[in-house]
């Protein structure tokens, strides 16, 4: 059972998903899906219970707060992880040496070999309180 309080509106952190203004639409589903799993697999407190319909079929349990999408030029999601960092915050990162890759082993390696101020972000994920996420987050638009 989720804590309710931390999953009842008005919520008091957010989390937030920012994709490169210049990627495919697969590849702003993809990199967005695989940068919320991040968040989800980190912080399982921010999980809901399962969902089942009135048949009593289950369904797998989703995250249970709003994830806000934005679109951002490259040197904005660079300076969104710097601001994370510096700040503390959680934060998922896909670069794109990983749309190379084939796995995830292979995704981390890619990550590992670049200093974190010269990676090639096409995505970042942030949680944390709703002002700290949005100071990140300074100069992304949410995605049409």
């Amino acid at each position: 059972m989720t804590d309710p309080d931390l999953l009842t509106p008005p919520f008091d952190t957010k989390i937030a998903v920012a994709v490169r203004d210049d990627l495919a639409t697969w590849q702003r589903l993809n990199v967005t899906a695989f940068l919320t799993s991040g968040i989800a697999a980190a912080l399982p407190e921010l999980v809901g219970d399962a969902y089942a319909d009135a048949d009593g079929q289950a369904y797998l349990p989703l995250l249970g707060m709003p994830v806000l999408v934005f679109e951002a030029p490259a040197p904005v999601l660079t300076a969104a992880r710097e601001r994370a960092v510096r700040r503390g915050l959680r934060l998922a990162v896909y670069t794109a040496d990983m749309f190379g890759t084939g796995h995830d082993a292979a995704n981390r390696a890619a990550v590992q070999a670049v200093p974190g101020a010269a990676l090639d972000l096409v995505g970042v994920a942030v949680h944390g309180p709703k002002n700290g996420v949005d100071k990140v987050l300074k100069g992304a638009r949410l995605h049409p």
